[in-house]
């Protein structure tokens, strides 16, 4: 790990890629593939030049051992350590936030279902879909089967995203939102390898499955049709 030796190791995520904590709890390094670190870090710059509250790329550079993105901390705790309570005291704060990001304009990045579907039929054909990701209710079935289930729906899905594409997340789970802990506000989002336009019950359906709740009515405007469609493709696309 060229320069970053005295780092502490950070548990990976669905990506695989390896992260590191700074000392001083300032920074962190993540090490993968160029081309996804590449991604990420264009989609951080972007989101930064919105003024957006998050991560800000602070160095750049190709190792022998892949990759290394630096990236700023933001301020606060991932909001899957808060308690329930305060969770749901949060709830205002990430619908603001997430209604903010929704709302950006000028997006050049995609993560619609062309794309992702395309990698749920390339995760599946390699027999590579992690059943740790999966609904409770689908471990054990066949992951083919699985994707089969959701294919009669893609024309309507379709059309829906035409209609309603906004600036997602892509990986919109607790860990990934971070909160200060003292005014339960958000004070930013990290891990946006996976930004880009899609429809946006791509980011609810994460959010409530990682919650295991959905917040009270009028904070998000859903279809629980499509936020089924949605949780049941995405662990499809990890592989």
């Amino acid at each position: 790990m060229t320069g970053h030796d005295d780092w502490t190791p950070v548990a990976h995520g669905e990506s695989g890629a390896r992260v590191f904590r700074s000392p001083d709890g300032a920074r962190y390094a993540k090490y993968g593939p160029a081309d996804d670190l590449a991604a990420e870090r264009d989609r951080v710059e972007w989101l930064a030049a919105q003024d957006f509250p998050g991560q800000r790329v602070l160095d750049w550079r190709i190792t022998d051992e892949g990759a290394c993105l630096v990236t700023s901390a933001v301020r606060g705790v991932p909001a899957d350590r808060l308690s329930r309570d305060d969770l749901r005291k949060t709830w205002p704060s990430i619908a603001e936030v997430l209604g903010r990001l929704h709302a950006l304009p000028g997006c050049p990045f995609s993560r619609d279902l062309s794309l992702m579907y395309a990698k749920a039929a390339d995760v599946v054909a390699r027999d590579a879909v992690n059943p740790d990701f999966l609904p409770e209710d689908q471990v054990g079935t066949p992951p083919a089967e699985l994707l089969a289930r959701l294919t009669p729906e893609l024309d309507l899905r379709h059309r829906q995203e035409a209609e309603q594409a906004v600036v997602c997340h892509g990986d919109l789970t607790l860990p990934n939102i971070v909160v200060d802990p003292a005014t339960l506000t958000v004070t930013g989002f990290v891990d946006l390898g996976r930004l880009g336009l899609a429809d946006p019950h791509a980011d609810y359906a994460l959010l409530f499955a990682t919650a295991g709740e959905t917040p009270r009515a009028g904070l998000f405007d859903v279809d629980p049709d499509r936020l089924r469609f949605y949780l049941c493709l995405d662990p499809l696309t990890w592989g």
